[in-house]
C-alpha cells in the first residue's frame, strides 16, 4: 500500500518568529505515521488575517490539482484567518476528498470523529449558502413592496436616442451632450456606440 501523501503547512505573524517549532512536530508526527511528505509550505512574517498568503495559495492550488492526499497544519489559526475561512477550505477539502489534519487540536478528517466535523462543516456551510440565499430574496420582496423597479432598465425614449445622435453626428462632443440632455456620459456613449445608423438615417458615432 503506498503511503499517504501529505502536504504541510506553517505560518508565523512576524520575521522574528521561527518556524522550526512547527516544523519539528508536524515532521515526527508525519514520520511516526509513515505518511511521506511530498512539500511543505511557509508563510513567514504574513499575518493571518491578510487575504492573499503566497504559500497557503500555492498549497490550495496543489491540492485541487490532487497531488496530495491530506494537508497537515500545527493548528487551526495558523491555517485558516478566520472561521469562515476556515468552514470553506474544510468544505472545498472534503469535496477533493483531502484530509485535513490540525496537530494541536488533534483533528484529523480522516478519523470518525474528523469525519462527522466534515459533515458539519458541510451543514454550516449549505447553512450560510440559505441564508445568503434567503437574504437576497428578502432583499428584493422589500423593494418590490417599496415600489422600487428591478431588473434592467426599460430603453429610452427614442427621440432622446435620436437626439443624442444627431447631436453626435453635428460633431458635438459627449460631455456637451450629456450635460445639454442631462443624461451620463456613459449613457450618452452607449447610445452612439450602439446605435442603427441605417435605421436613423444618420451618420455612424465615431467612438
Amino acid at each position: 500500500m503506498e503511503p499517504m501523501k501529505v502536504a504541510i503547512y506553517y505560518r508565523v505573524s512576524t520575521t522574528d518568529q521561527s518556524i522550526d517549532m512547527q516544523r519539528s512536530d508536524l515532521q515526527r508526527y508525519c514520520e511516526q505515521r509513515d505518511w511521506e511528505i511530498v512539500r511543505e509550505y511557509a508563510d513567514e512574517g504574513v499575518s493571518g488575517m491578510k487575504d492573499r498568503r503566497p504559500a497557503l495559495d500555492a498549497l490550495m492550488e496543489d491540492a485541487r490539482k490532487r497531488l496530495v492526499d491530506a494537508v497537515v497544519c500545527w493548528r487551526f489559526d495558523r491555517f485558516a484567518r478566520s472561521t469562515k475561512h476556515l468552514i470553506a477550505a474544510l468544505d472545498e477539502f472534503r469535496h477533493l476528498g483531502i484530509e485535513f489534519i490540525s496537530y494541536q487540536e488533534n483533528i484529523d478528517t480522516g478519523s470518525p470523529l474528523g469525519k462527522a466535523m466534515f459533515t458539519i462543516v458541510a451543514a454550516i456551510a449549505e447553512l450560510e449558502r440559505n441564508i445568503i440565499v434567503e437574504r437576497i430574496r428578502g432583499g428584493i420582496r422589500r423593494a418590490r413592496e417599496q415600489g422600487t423597479r428591478l431588473g434592467r432598465r426599460p430603453f429610452a425614449d427614442p427621440s432622446l436616442l435620436r437626439t443624442i445622435l444627431l447631436m453626435k453626428a453635428q460633431g458635438k462632443p459627449i460631455r456637451a451632450i450629456a450635460e445639454a440632455l442631462k443624461v451620463s456620459k456613459s449613457f450618452v456613449h452607449k447610445t452612439c456606440k450602439n446605435s442603427d445608423s441605417e435605421t436613423l438615417e444618420i451618420p455612424a458615432c465615431q467612438n
